[in-house]
């Protein structure tokens, strides 16, 4: 069964199926439906190495991040899945550790296999990584955070600016010893922290000490763990801002074995809006990310650029909202 085939059948070039199949938004609704419904009924199967040497690539995106299995990329994954199913294209994923060794070798992994594209969630700002990125032989897209110049392309939020919106919240709500709690300092850990610390340093109340953090990954365990710490240390701290919705539900709970009352005694501030932020109790305020979008648009920018040699947009700030909950609903 080849594409020749599938274009006799519904009576179109061969060209205009592989564009079908390809980069549909360049087919009209009605023709991609026809000739979506012959490749059903055929069977067909695209015959991938045979296409890599016409179009000098694999039909592999790469997807490389050392979160894969955080429940915070669950959307992500979605959206890259939902973008990529009308097409041809199929999805790799690697799932590297932080260190810039094992990512490189990674990146070097899916180069060697021509790939249609490649997403990156990592060391950003690594110039190793960053050379390697930029002697790419197709698109990158590089997701979550879109505060530095990237290599190619980048879709995301500003960290920094979102961490300054939290923090800022937790002022207003009356905390005045607040708190940083996370796991391992990547890149948009960094950036919140410097939001974080801008923020208090200008309203005269940064304490480096409330800074804390181990370095692993995020967990609701690591969440109890650091708030302990910190009220053992630190008993008259009476708020934090958490690197993520596991260690924010970890200070809840945590506060719950404690007796402290949330939000009264204590304030907490997630990131990432998870679903079960708005189902907690008291439901925690957090940081709402566009996490689906980022995923299904890093995608789209891919197909394009494979498309057109070109994507109007290199930088795309999709934003974030600050959802304002029951564990930082006392007056200020």
């Amino acid at each position: 069964m080849t594409l020749s085939d599938v274009a006799r059948r519904a009576g179109v070039s061969a060209i205009t199926v592989s564009r079908a199949l390809r980069d549909p938004e360049k087919v009209s609704p009605q023709l991609r439906e026809t000739i979506l419904r012959v490749v059903e009924e055929m069977g067909y199967v695209p015959d991938l190495a045979a296409r890599a040497l016409a179009s000098k690539n694999s039909g592999l995106v790469g997807v490389l991040s050392p979160g894969l299995t955080s429940h915070a990329f669950l959307a992500l994954i979605r959206g890259i899945e939902d973008r990529v199913r009308p097409s041809d294209l199929r999805i790799q994923y690697a799932n590297a550790d932080s260190n810039s060794e094992d990512q490189l070798r990674q990146l070097r992994f899916f180069m060697s296999q021509n790939p249609a594209g490649l997403i990156h969630v990592g060391q950003i700002g690594d110039p190793a990584i960053d050379d390697l990125l930029r002697r790419a032989p197709c698109p990158v897209v590089e997701i979550m955070d879109v505060s530095r110049q990237p290599t190619d392309m980048a879709i995301g939020i500003d960290h920094r600016l979102a961490a300054e919106t939290a923090t800022r919240h937790l002022l207003a709500k009356g905390y005045r010893r607040i708190a940083m709690l996370g796991g391992a300092w990547d890149f948009r850990a960094r950036r919140r922290q410097e939001g974080f610390q801008a923020v208090l340093e200008e309203a005269g109340l940064f304490d480096p000490a409330l800074v804390l953090s181990i370095d692993s990954s995020t967990s609701v365990g690591l969440g109890c763990h650091l708030l302990d710490r910190l009220r053992n240390e630190f008993p008259d701290a009476d708020a934090a801002f958490c690197h993520n919705d596991d260690i924010a539900l970890g200070v809840l709970f945590e506060c719950q074995r404690r007796g402290l009352a949330v939000p009264g005694d204590f304030g907490i501030c997630g990131f990432n809006d998870l679903e079960y932020a708005g189902f907690a109790f008291p439901a925690i305020t957090s940081v709402r990310v566009p996490r689906y979008e980022i995923g299904y648009r890093a995608v789209d920018m891919i197909i394009r650029a494979s498309g057109s040699g070109a994507y109007p947009a290199k930088i795309v700030d999709l934003g974030y909202q600050l959802v304002s909950r029951g564990s930082t609903a006392r007056d200020g």
